[in-house]
């Protein structure tokens, strides 16, 4: 398994950025600024795009891995990677989700704990429903990981 950053052509993984994120134009406001990680393991699995809000806050706005992977402990590795990454350059990583009984226990289990809610965020902001299954995401669901320091 390696992962590497990637820094040119971004929006070649656009097909997969759009399995966390449904609407281009979302992905738009975060691709160019964030920086960005590829995990391979033969080929491409997961992907994650992740962005510096404030001098001690960075954000992962974006992972996903290939549909047929999915499951098999990719993301998690990918998240781990990050978090080792990034220890030294901030106090915390926030992640923003749907409420759903599938990523709030995954993050969970990456170490990420509550930390708010923005109401109406996916229908404030995107153009269409945006459904996790058969749920309808209404509300964004923030939980942060926390350096011990």
């Amino acid at each position: 398994m390696q992962i590497h950053p990637i820094l040119n052509h971004k929006k070649r993984f656009l097909d997969l950025l759009l399995l966390a994120d449904e609407q281009e134009s979302m992905i738009d406001k975060y691709l160019e600024r964030g920086d960005m990680f590829a995990l391979y393991d033969g080929d491409l699995k997961s992907i994650c795009v992740i962005t510096q809000e404030s001098a001690d806050l960075y954000e992962i706005k974006n992972i996903a891995t290939v549909e047929k992977y999915q499951g098999k402990g990719y993301g998690k590795s990918l998240i781990q990677y990050i978090l080792e990454y990034y220890k030294n350059k901030c106090t915390t990583i926030q992640v923003g989700t749907g409420e759903s009984d599938l990523t709030i226990p995954f993050y969970e289990s990456c170490g990420f704990r509550y930390s708010h809610r923005i109401a109406n965020f996916f229908i404030d902001n995107y153009d269409h429903p945006i459904f996790d299954r058969d749920k309808q995401l209404i509300d964004m669901i923030y939980l942060k990981y926390y350096y011990k320091k």
